[in-house]
């Protein structure tokens, strides 16, 4: 970092985490989501009121996340036609929700696919039927949608004092340090080839010398192999907070090992490290799953025959008589709605924490051009997207960008108290202070910052979950009531939460006979 660079941003982040406290207090913005008052009322609520009126369907699915949508869809392609979508929030998508500016539209949570590697069977046969494969080669590599794969450049580091192209912070290191980063890569290239870690988690081979390493942390197994270089554990710590929602001390071997060592997806039209990407997210495929749901519907009640649900705008509670349920809840909730369901204890759930923010610009910043995917080096948090990186227009302007930060590091449930404690104007802060190196006259920028909270954001995988019996035990149906959703993998992945949803309409259909 050159003087000038240093003198000039020292001399700016002070004024950001002090001076500038009364501007991102005045912020335009708010804490919008999600609706964790309603959901709680779960746990407060001894009875509720009983129903005022009763529905007649064929199949209820409680939840419109992808697993619920995914499994509505397979059972009206198989033919079910009286099909009842219920979702708490106020429209469907789970975690892969998105809003939409005068600016942009941009993603609340889950904004990416990586390209499906071919035991991804059902996936790739809903991206051929909606598009976003477009053909396939001599080889039989999928052709993707152009404008559906990641413009370059895809990925930037913020370290040293500017932006550099990739996320590897290999800048600095010694021989030996970076010796490390090879020994590493080439010890995941060996697993891929031994194709000892597979998308969907369940179809990975059953070798009890790769079970084994779901018993310890990814830090731990990082250490009997004497990866110790600083910035190699820093970069898989950031990798498992990505992906995961807790860090190298939190997750377990064989979720850090299976984040780099199961893609395997290609494309005819794209290199193997592209992923699909759209401004407002993975909302772009909950439009294409092209599913009626009922919104703003809390569930109260599932039981063999009937799921009642309340409507949060109007206080009315609507019985829905059925021949048969598809639960695509979080287990935590689907416990406390389903008799005899037992909790699980070894469930640990990550809490998220994004924030939107509408610039007139992106301030200029050292290095490399702005990417898709911006990280600080030993930064806080994950860093940010940027909304707009897929537009085409090449002249500056206004923009939204997504800053994800998962809450690591104490007891989840800690953390879920600590952040419904905190104010907008708390938020606004702990996002610009997180990005004040890169860009430390950011606040001058902003004309919205607005919140959203994931109390319970995704599954977290930690040592014993992913291979252990409680995971084994979520994965039974109870006709005529089935289960589907990303729980019951252990990692909140699309590619999961999808085969997830189809599965649990085959088995239902099959049941209806």
């Amino acid at each position: 970092m050159k003087r000038r660079r240093f003198l000039a941003a020292t001399a700016s982040a002070p004024a950001l985490i002090t001076g500038s406290c009364t501007r991102s207090q005045t912020l335009p913005g708010s804490i919008v989501g999600a609706a964790s008052a309603h959901g709680h009322r779960l746990r407060q609520t001894a009875a509720f009121p009983k129903p005022a009126r009763t529905l007649k369907t064929d199949v209820v699915v409680a939840g419109g996340g992808i697993a619920g949508l995914s499994a509505a869809r397979r059972l009206r392609q198989l033919g079910v036609e009286k099909i009842t979508v219920l979702d708490l929030e106020s429209q469907p998508g789970g975690n892969s929700i998105s809003g939409r500016n005068a600016v942009s539209a941009y993603p609340w949570g889950a904004h990416y696919v990586p390209l499906p590697g071919k035991d991804c069977h059902e996936v790739l046969q809903f991206f051929q039927e909606t598009g976003l494969i477009t053909g396939h080669d001599a080889a039989g590599r999928p052709v993707y949608d152009e404008f559906s794969l990641c413009h370059d450049p895809h990925e930037r580091l913020f370290i040293h004092g500017q932006w550099e192209e990739g996320l590897l912070p290999l800048t600095g290191l010694t021989p030996s340090e970076k010796s490390q980063f090879d020994e590493f890569q080439a010890a995941m290239h060996r697993w891929q080839e031994r194709h000892a870690f597979t998308l969907p988690v369940d179809r990975s081979p059953r070798d009890p010398e790769v079970l084994a390493l779901d018993q310890f942390t990814m830090a731990a197994w990082m250490t009997t192999q004497g990866f110790t270089c600083e910035a190699l554990r820093w970069h898989v710590d950031y990798c498992c907070r990505d992906d995961f929602g807790g860090g190298l001390d939190e997750v377990s071997a064989w979720a850090g090992i299976h984040y780099f060592a199961s893609r395997s997806g290609e494309a005819a039209n794209a290199g193997s490290d592209t992923v699909l990407t759209w401004p407002e997210g993975n909302a772009r495929l909950v439009e294409k799953l092209g599913v009626e749901v009922g919104t703003n519907q809390l569930v109260t009640a599932i039981t063999p025959a009937h799921v009642d649900a309340l409507n949060t705008r109007t206080g009315e509670i609507t019985r829905h008589q059925c021949r048969a349920i598809v639960c695509a809840l979080p287990r935590f909730i689907a416990q406390r709605l389903i008799p005899g369901m037992a909790p699980l204890p070894s469930m640990q759930y990550a809490p998220w924490v994004v924030a939107n923010l509408t610039l007139d610009e992106l301030p200029p910043s050292a290095g490399v051009l702005p990417a898709w995917d911006n990280v600080v080096y030993r930064g806080p948090t994950l860093g940010y997207v940027n909304a707009t990186h897929q537009n085409l227009d090449s002249v500056p302007h206004a923009t939204v960008i997504t800053h994800y930060e998962a809450l690591c590091g104490q007891p989840p449930a800690r953390q879920r108290e600590w952040m419904l404690t905190q104010t907008h104007a708390q938020w606004t802060q702990r996002v610009l202070t997180a990005l004040s190196a890169p860009h430390p006259t950011l606040v001058k920028h902003v004309r919205q910052l607005d919140v959203w909270l994931w109390g319970h954001g995704m599954i977290r995988p930690a040592p014993g979950f992913i291979w252990g019996t409680d995971r084994a035990l979520m994965q039974q149906h109870q006709p005529p009531i089935f289960h589907a959703h990303s729980d019951m993998s252990g990692m909140s992945l699309f590619e999961e939460a999808y085969t997830r949803g189809v599965h649990a309409a085959q088995a239902l259909h099959s049941w209806f006979g």
